[in-house]
């Protein structure tokens, strides 16, 4: 008699870590993204155009590198092989125009296997976003407000004379940590309960420029000065800096008429992630440097 006792299937649950491809893995949210995936546990795959020429430096250890443009569907194919999530950004990473790839890109995704993507949102809906909510899959909008990195662009001018020059200074902004937006994106991607869903991010209160260089000046240990310009000022210190006109007209709008949901703090980072929203005096400390003289 043959004893069968022991070919019974194994049915316990694999531990094997889900992975995920992150578009867009090099930019100030996608590297978040990675390092909040990778901190879960999670497999990663960061996605570039030319591997060559992407600047991965501060990348952690263990982050797989692949080819693919989203601009080039077909390209994804390999990519995607046994992804479980999917974090996508909504412009071509080469001219930054709006992708109209994402019926291609939403039909691939589902072909292999794919059960959840997160969108950067562009500010508005765009083909992609749109393809993505249309599709089967479940699918969260990321909406962050302003980003607390883009105090960087103060850096060479306080490193200079230790002066902020901006127009609207008294306008409030609820700008938000990038590691929260990428802790909220590696949740969504991760975990169930967040599927059509649109999350607009915000950090945990409304600073003004000079609250801003004031929390600056306290990490970097030395006095900052804010300096008004009027809109013409601005205009030509925004043109003389390269910026596109259809982006200075965004920042005059922006600025100048901040809409509620730029300055009013609200507690999704908390409700999504467990944990309270980074303020702006601790993303100061951990980029003072950026900030002091040399």
């Amino acid at each position: 008699m043959t004893n069968n006792a022991n070919t019974t299937p194994n049915t316990a649950p694999s531990t094997t870590p889900d992975l995920f491809l992150v578009a867009g893995a090099t930019g100030t949210v996608g590297r978040q993204t990675v390092r909040e995936l990778l901190s879960r546990g999670h497999l990663v795959r960061a996605l570039t155009r030319d591997p060559d020429k992407a600047d991965f430096s501060g990348f952690p250890d263990g982050v797989e590198v692949v080819r693919g443009d989203l601009a080039d569907p077909a390209s994804l194919v390999p990519a995607l092989e046994g992804v479980t999530g999917l974090h996508l950004i909504t412009f071509d990473g080469g001219n930054f125009a709006a992708l109209e790839t994402g019926p291609e890109i939403v039909e691939l995704a589902a072909k292999a296997g794919v059960r959840r993507i997160t969108v950067l949102n562009g500010g508005g809906d765009t083909p992609l976003q749109d393809a993505v909510k249309a599709g089967d899959m479940a699918w969260t909008v990321l909406m962050p407000v302003e980003f607390m990195a883009n105090a960087l662009e103060w850096a060479q001018g306080i490193r200079a004379d230790d002066t902020v020059r901006e127009p609207f200074v008294g306008r409030l902004s609820a700008m938000v940590h990038e590691g929260d937006i990428g802790a909220v994106a590696a949740v969504a991607l991760s975990e169930d309960g967040h599927g059509g869903k649109s999350y607009l991010i915000t950090g945990p209160e409304a600073l003004t420029i000079q609250d801003k260089a004031d929390a600056l000046a306290a990490a970097r240990g030395r006095e900052i000065e804010v300096v008004e310009l009027t809109e013409a000022q601005a205009l030509e210190q925004w043109r003389a800096a390269g910026q596109p006109e259809e982006v200075i007209g965004f920042l005059l709008e922006v600025y100048g008429n901040t809409p509620p949901e730029g300055r009013t703090p609200i507690g999704t980072v908390a409700e999504v992630t467990g944990r309270p929203a980074r303020t702006f005096a601790q993303w100061a400390a951990e980029n003072a440097d950026a900030f002091r003289r040399v």
